[in-house]
């Protein structure tokens, strides 16, 4: 089995998780919506679940709409929103996840208007920015609460206010922050927020949007009315009871979790320093204690994951292929960074079962794929 450093892509499903939802894959398969005992041990099951997660991200458990993952809470918080307002302006983050940016950009055909909140060459949002576009009508604010790519964390607090203060709705996409760092739905403000099980140890496919019961969303599913309403569909009841259950486990696990992988951070980022002709991004910005984005000078991303690969270690290059060509990561681009410098980057996303051996075998098979392929590092090195 490969190391695996690519745990903001997806985490395994941790074996505590597995347990609470085999009972609901086998004997208790009943429909919550039935009143028989079957259905009764399935609807009281969601409930369990539903309290779990809300406890996670300190809401109100009836605030918590359960969906099929972050993607589709994301779809739920912009185009249900949209769908019940007059077209208007909406502000993104600039380095805002694909469920979020395509979700919002949909809307241009009806008449909304998308604008970018820029972000300064650590990631982070812009506030002078965001107040200039926020001194026109806006309706909706979305920024994500931490990056997926680079780790940043953003005030998101500071943003709701300010959305806030000129009668915007706040959304923010927690899929990378929920589980990692404290998380607080009312703390932070907005309206809006969406999360999903399988960046916390539990299953795929399912997720939510905590939502707040004054902001008024067109379902993207018709049905029986489940979720309140929001989300009609027979609920996916062993992945509900696995997201309550790694929800549960998050939470007391977090200052843990936060302690030993920020540790293994700044063990490869240091490592990473000492090779030199390498690039750390967002260094001097509050970032997720897991994830670190960086790359080596004149080498492409693309081509350094496949020999990490070879040496049986999982992470990922930022790039995404297109037209059968590597693109420069688009988070990055949008920090300022140098286009071929950003075709190079490589994500490292940590775990809790991550141990110091693993970091530093990496970076023993990282100096030895740099001296394979950039003989420059060779003659440095020297």
């Amino acid at each position: 089995m490969p190391v695996y450093f690519d745990h903001n892509a997806t985490t395994p499903l941790d074996p505590r998780v597995l347990e609470t939802m085999l009972p609901f894959l086998r004997e208790q398969f009943g429909n919550p919506s039935s009143i028989h005992r079957l259905g009764r041990a399935a609807r009281s099951a969601i409930d369990t679940a539903r309290e779990q997660v809300a406890d996670l991200l300190d809401a109100h458990p009836q605030e918590v709409v359960f969906t099929s993952g972050g993607t589709e809470a994301n779809n739920l918080a912009i185009r249900g929103f949209a769908a019940r307002c007059e077209p208007a302006r909406m502000l993104l983050g600039a380095t805002e996840h694909a469920s979020v940016s395509n979700a919002a950009e949909s809307l241009v055909a009806d008449g909304w208007r998308v604008e970018r909140v820029p972000v300064d060459g650590e990631g982070r949002i812009q506030g002078e920015a965001l107040a200039r576009l926020l001194a026109g009508p806006v309706a909706l604010v979305s920024i994500m609460a931490a990056n997926n790519e680079t780790g940043v964390v953003q005030d998101i607090r500071a943003v709701a206010e300010k959305a806030r203060a000129v009668g915007a709705v706040a959304h923010t996409d927690a899929v990378q922050a929920a589980g990692k760092i404290a998380v607080s739905f009312r703390a932070s403000g907005v309206q809006l927020m969406s999360v999903s099980a399988h960046k916390i140890n539990g299953p795929k496919g399912v997720g939510a949007l905590i939502a707040d019961k004054a902001v008024d969303l067109e379902p993207a599913l018709y049905g029986g009315g489940q979720e309140q309403g929001r989300r009609s569909g027979t609920e996916n009841v062993a992945g509900i009871v696995g997201f309550g259950a790694a929800a549960a486990l998050a939470k007391a696990a977090l200052a843990d979790y936060a302690a030993a992988t920020a540790q293994l951070r700044a063990r490869l980022e240091s490592s990473l320093r000492a090779i030199g002709g390498i690039e750390v991004f967002s260094a001097r910005a509050e970032r997720l204690p897991n994830t670190i984005c960086f790359a080596a000078h004149g080498v492409d991303g693309e081509t350094l994951l496949l020999q990490l690969d070879r040496a049986a270690f999982a992470a990922s290059s930022g790039s995404a292929c297109g037209s059968g060509r590597a693109e420069p990561n688009p988070v990055l681009l949008s920090m300022g960074v140098a286009a071929e410098l950003a075709r190079g980057s490589m994500r490292v996303s940590l775990g809790a079962g991550n141990t110091v051996a693993q970091v530093d075998a990496f970076v023993a098979a990282l100096v030895q794929a740099l001296h394979k392929l950039r003989p420059a590092v060779r003659r440095a090195m020297a």
